[in-house]
């Protein structure tokens, strides 16, 4: 355990899975946030702002920026969680840590870059572009973890 601590491609993959692990967490505050700014619930229980029932159904509604965030953050489960996984993987090959360290930066900076592209609505294919780089870069840990199998 001590070797893999002190190894540095696994000290720059934990800094970077961090990174998107963090920005992955800040998406449920960015939901409640744009809940309560545009007053639009899906739960009966959330509707204790509203003082008349003629309020709490006004607020009971799905609205276009909350379900934006909503699937950003769906998208950051879909695409992070095999990252950390293959990523922890891709660290343990022993690759050079240069080019590990550049796999680690194009993924976290395609993820942050989806996510303004998402939540500020920009056109396309600025959203599309930066998932593909992030599913790039994960597919390319994933053939070096594989490669020594000869499949």
């Amino acid at each position: 355990m001590a070797h893999l601590i002190d190894n540095e491609v696994f000290l720059a993959f934990s800094t970077y899975a961090t990174i998107v692990i963090l920005k992955m967490m800040l998406m449920a505050p960015m939901t409640g946030f744009f809940r309560l700014k545009n007053k639009a619930f899906s739960n009966q229980e959330d509707l204790w702002l509203a003082k008349h029932p003629e309020e709490k159904k006004k607020m009971m509604r799905p609205d276009d920026q909350v379900e934006r965030v909503r699937r950003c953050h769906q998208n950051d489960l879909e695409n992070i969680i095999p990252f950390i996984v293959i990523g922890l993987l891709y660290a343990l090959t022993g690759p050079d840590l240069a080019t590990a360290v550049l796999h680690f930066r194009v993924f976290v900076v395609s993820r942050i870059c989806h996510t303004v592209s998402y939540v500020l609505a920009l056109p396309q294919p600025s959203r599309a572009l930066s998932w593909v780089t992030g599913m790039f870069a994960t597919f390319s840990m994933a053939y070096k973890v594989l490669s020594p199998l000869h499949l």
